[in-house]
């Protein structure tokens, strides 16, 4: 077997060019597989992180079609993040929720949110924003930190006070060195006065928070959107053990509040943080899945590739074959040779295609950080084991066809063949 194992190295080198392009097929199938796992791992490390920064112990409630609404929007989706937000609003989830809510055994706290889309001015410079407000509770509940200045109070959010907190981005884009606390910015039509500058925070999911301008509830209802209801809520559990209980006693709540007698009807959805992740962590595999398979042909088209250049080798080989056997050479000989050389094409194709996947997902991770994502580079175990098992499984069953037609060559014909 060692003797043979040298033979399909000879056999390889005398023809290296043909080894090279017989090997891409593999090595484009094993760096898709590794550049996907790579980068799931990353995206999962991300999510993860930006949700235990967060915290674990909370739930949300958002606004939420009900399915028989079909004529108005999109059934299940959210009307913060669903584009039937457009032609559909849920009013029925307002302040009165957050209080009873706040009443619950295992709710901590509680906060209610809206968000919309204004344009923040000062002096020239003008920038889109997305304009966050909440009321004073969520300073307890988020606990970011300011750079410079303060939180607005209670008593500015039941003022409908206009005083703004910026985020690091949008404060460094409209005053450019200057000293933002005190000044007044525009927003919409309003001027608002800056109170506080928040330390740089990064994403949460896709959603920048050092570009967003943070005002008190009320205002952003009253002064900013005209509407009186909530986007959504989040509630601080004091037991994050008791989560799925208190996400139902929290539905329970809410179906009275809405009058709500048939939970299909449900405006409303609540999800815990563990829940959200989990939902996350599903997409993220389906869509692992699916590149794996798309990769997967690649692999398949590389096999088929390999084993027509190892029918092509037997037979260019023929005659060299036949002398073999006529010297006394075994058939299980030849056969192991043929095989060597195809599983010794699959696993060196596996390993650059395990260095090139590797190469591309620290690109990856690198262009994710410079965008700000908190992305961890890595490359699975598993995927290396998965990259040359598979490229060693390819080369064992599209080899073994030629190398088997080959030890079973008679030696008289083949030493006939031209």
């Amino acid at each position: 077997m060692k003797k043979a194992f040298f033979q399909a190295l000879r056999g390889l080198r005398s023809n290296p060019v043909r080894t090279l392009l017989t090997t891409l097929g593999i090595v484009i199938g094993i760096a898709m597989v590794i550049t996907v796992l790579s980068a799931g791992e990353g995206f999962r490390s991300f999510i993860v992180g930006q949700i235990e920064t967060f915290g674990t112990n909370f739930l949300t409630v958002e606004t939420h079609v009900p399915p028989t609404t079909k004529s108005r929007g999109t059934p299940g989706q959210s009307i913060s993040s669903s584009p039937a937000s457009q032609a559909v609003t849920i009013t029925t989830l307002v302040v009165r929720d957050v209080e009873d809510i706040k009443r619950l055994p295992n709710v901590a706290n509680a906060y209610g949110a809206v968000l919309g889309q204004k344009v923040v001015a000062y002096k020239h410079v003008t920038k889109n924003s997305f304009i966050f407000g909440a009321d004073e509770q969520r300073f307890y509940i988020d606990k970011g930190v300011l750079a410079e200045g303060r939180f607005f109070t209670r008593e500015e959010n039941l003022a409908a006070a206009q005083v703004a907190i910026l985020g690091s981005d949008i404060a460094a884009d409209l005053f450019s060195g200057e000293e933002p606390v005190g000044k007044a910015v525009r927003v919409g039509e309003l001027n608002f006065s800056v109170i506080g500058i928040y330390e740089p925070r990064g994403s949460f999911g896709f959603n920048n928070q050092d570009q967003q301008v943070f005002v008190p509830l009320k205002t952003a209802q009253k002064k900013l959107l005209g509407i009186d209801h909530l986007f959504y809520l989040v509630a601080e559990l004091a037991d994050e053990r008791l989560a799925a209980a208190t996400a139902e006693d929290v539905r329970q709540l809410l179906r009275r509040n809405h009058g709500i007698s048939d939970p299909a009807k449900d405006d409303f959805f609540v999800q815990t943080q563990v829940q959200a992740l989990g939902t996350l962590s599903q997409i993220l595999i389906g869509i692992s899945f699916l590149l794996i398979a798309i990769a997967t042909i690649s692999l398949v088209v590389g096999g088929v590739g390999i084993m027509n250049i190892m029918y092509v080798a037997v037979t260019e080989r023929t005659g060299e074959v036949g002398l073999k056997k006529a010297l006394g050479a075994h058939p299980k000989d030849i056969l192991w040779e043929f095989l060597f050389e195809a599983v010794l094409i699959t696993l060196t194709g596996g390993i650059v295609g395990i260095l090139l996947g590797a190469g591309l997902a620290y690109v990856v991770a690198q262009v994710a950080s410079s965008f700000n994502f908190a992305w961890k580079f890595s490359v699975p175990i598993s995927g290396v084991i998965l990259g040359l098992g598979v490229s060693g499984t390819i080369g064992l069953i599209f080899g073994v066809f030629p190398a088997r037609r080959a030890a079973k060559l008679d030696p008289i014909d083949a030493l006939r063949y031209e």
